[in-house]
């Protein structure tokens, strides 16, 4: 595993676009070293490689989803009979960019 230092943390966040001060990288560091050292506590528990991981911690017995059935789609003259300003089979909106 590559090593974790503040040249590390700089280049990322370079590409990430993001700027920091010196004082975050160092905080961002001691919080890197932090997480590391307990994932290699966890690592150190016996039979932890042979645990299966748990996605949700209870089981869930009741589905909310219906049954996904194929139904005819509406028509485009139906889809778009409530737009207030249709050009060309297509809804016009507001300019929302600046």
């Amino acid at each position: 595993m590559k090593e974790v230092n503040k040249e590390v943390l700089k280049e990322s966040a370079h590409k990430l676009l993001f700027d920091m001060k010196e004082e975050e990288y160092d905080t961002l560091l001691h919080e890197f070293d932090i997480v590391l050292k307990q994932m290699k506590a966890i690592s150190e528990i016996a039979g932890v490689d042979e645990a299966t991981p748990m996605t949700f911690p209870f089981d869930v017995s009741t589905s909310y989803l219906r049954e996904d059935v194929p139904v005819e789609p509406l028509s485009v003259d139906e889809a778009l009979k409530n737009a207030h300003d249709v050009i060309d089979g297509q809804i016009r909106l507001p300019k929302v960019v600046g």
